[in-house]
């Protein structure tokens, strides 16, 4: 499957188990692209990161940041704001919550962009529509 096919199955806003299915997918190509950088589907894997944000699950966060460090190519192909379907705050404060190391780190990633100023306009709202304008939807 790629991202033509998964938008034209799931949409931009998967629901109950098409979003397991995502997260099915979106592990799948995460594996493989960990394995040989080119082998997963880092446009597929940019989109379902996109479904993920949309559905804003907070269980979710360490799997996007997982896909996002599975490869240089990932992580320039997922933004970091795909962290935070909930929002910043809670985002923060759900890794805060977790013990395990990734969310470390992740939560390290977000501190420091917010530092820099990085998320300062950002809004789910903004974010979700301009995803949106570029999948024509």
């Amino acid at each position: 499957m790629d991202a033509t096919e998964s938008l034209r199955r799931y949409g931009l806003r998967p629901v109950g188990s098409d979003l397991d299915e995502v997260r099915a997918l979106l592990r799948e190509h995460t594996a493989r692209e960990r394995r040989s950088q080119g082998e997963g589907d880092t446009e597929l894997m940019r989109l379902c990161c996109f479904q993920l944000f949309s559905s804003g699950d907070l269980d979710d966060v360490l799997l996007v940041w997982s896909a996002k460090q599975a490869s240089f190519d990932a992580a320039c192909s997922i933004d970091i704001e795909f962290l935070l379907g909930h929002g910043l705050d809670a985002t923060k404060a759900h890794l805060s919550a977790s013990r395990a190391p990734a969310a470390a780190a992740a939560l390290n990633r977000l501190r420091e962009l917010e530092a820099d100023g990085q998320f300062e306009d950002f809004s789910v709202e903004e974010r979700s529509a301009s995803y949106d304008r570029y999948y024509g939807d």
